[in-house]
């Protein structure tokens, strides 16, 4: 499901938008494609998960060369939540530690509300953060 989400998001920047990360008519666009997808494979296509879908190709195509193969070992949820920070680096931390530690987007969301990245980043004793950050 992730990899087709991606596939989305690439289909409305690249072959919609003409590559472009927004075009002047990329609302009208959106709002076209998610009538058609809805009528044609039912609901999960609305307008918001359009943006998103559109957001996470953005967010995950960069640096990336045609053959390098994604691998997306998270659930589309855990993906909207990481598109939604900023910092690349803040983002693949976030991303390797929910991976390693197999974190449910609860957890996840904990961790990030908790800002372990900001902790571990400021604190002398990373070691200590990381153990009360698994202990709650």
């Amino acid at each position: 499901m992730v990899h087709t989400y991606f596939e989305i998001g690439r289909m409305i920047v690249e072959e919609e938008q003409n590559g472009y990360e927004r075009a002047e008519y990329g609302a009208l666009i959106l709002k076209q494609v998610s009538k058609e997808l809805t009528e044609k494979f039912g609901k999960g296509f609305s307008l918001t998960n359009l943006k998103q879908m559109r957001q996470f190709y953005l967010v995950y195509s960069k640096g990336q060369t045609p053959s390098d193969q994604l691998e997306f070992r998270l659930s589309w949820s855990h993906y909207v939540k990481l598109i939604q920070i900023s910092d690349p680096l803040e983002r693949k931390f976030y991303e390797v530690e929910s991976i390693k530690n197999h974190w449910s987007l609860r957890e996840l969301n904990r961790q990030y509300d908790s800002a372990l990245f900001t902790r571990l980043a400021l604190s002398k004793n990373k070691d200590e953060v990381k153990k009360l950050s698994e202990q709650g």
